[in-house]
């Protein structure tokens, strides 16, 4: 299912889908990009939640490295940061172990550090954006596998998190099969109507026709 999605659908689509089902708050806040211009990142959700701290503590970084050690195959973690204290909330390390864990991506509500390493991975890291400085005594995990808001956004466990070059949505799993059936319908209608605009039909004609914009 996640090669079909990456394959034939993109986030436009599917994002019209949701908005027609009235599901209209599922996009990801816009800041949150891929660190590289063709990242694509599709799995299920494994939600962590993020708070601010201000001293050291007795356990730095919280629950980060269990949140990291239990993730699943096919899995994306994905990050809803505390938002007053700037910091960074993935690196190198953290991407090494994700990807052997078999995790097809890290979404953060937050920023990322150790670029160019992190690069080099060639794994797909959505974030606010690069930012060194630690999260040792600024940040702390204190759940996860857990639902979560993020602009808006709920995130439940499992749901199908979609990112490409236009941002990040969530599908919820239980809309998640008529919402790819109805994306790849959509797709098939969008491919007739440019082969008809190339053909010589007008916009406001094709969609009269075929009811796609």
């Amino acid at each position: 299912m996640f090669s079909l999605v990456r394959e034939r659908l993109y986030t436009p689509v599917v994002g019209d889908v949701m908005d027609a089902l009235g599901l209209r708050h599922q996009f990801l806040p816009p800041e949150i990009r891929g660190i590289t211009e063709g990242a694509v990142v599709v799995g299920r959700a494994m939600p962590v939640l993020i708070t601010d701290v201000f001293a050291p503590q007795a356990a730095p970084f919280g629950r980060l490295t269990e949140a990291l050690d239990q993730l699943r195959p096919g899995e994306v973690y994905l990050a809803r940061n505390g938002g007053e204290v700037p910091a960074a909330a993935w690196g190198e390390i953290l991407t090494t172990v994700a990807r052997m864990r078999g995790a097809t991506g890290a979404v953060l509500d937050g920023f990322h550090r150790d670029t160019p390493k992190v690069l080099e991975h060639d794994w797909p890291v959505f974030s606010r954006g690069s930012y060194a400085q630690d999260a040792g005594v600024r940040k702390s995990v204190v759940d996860y596998r857990v639902p979560v808001e993020i602009g808006g956004t709920r995130v439940a466990p499992g749901d199908l998190v979609f990112g490409d070059r236009d941002g990040v949505l969530v599908v919820p799993a239980e809309v998640e099969s008529e919402v790819l059936e109805r994306a790849l319908e959509k797709v098939s209608a969008e491919n007739h109507v440019r082969a008809a605009i190339e053909g010589g039909m007008s916009a406001t004609d094709a969609f009269r026709e075929f009811g796609v914009l």
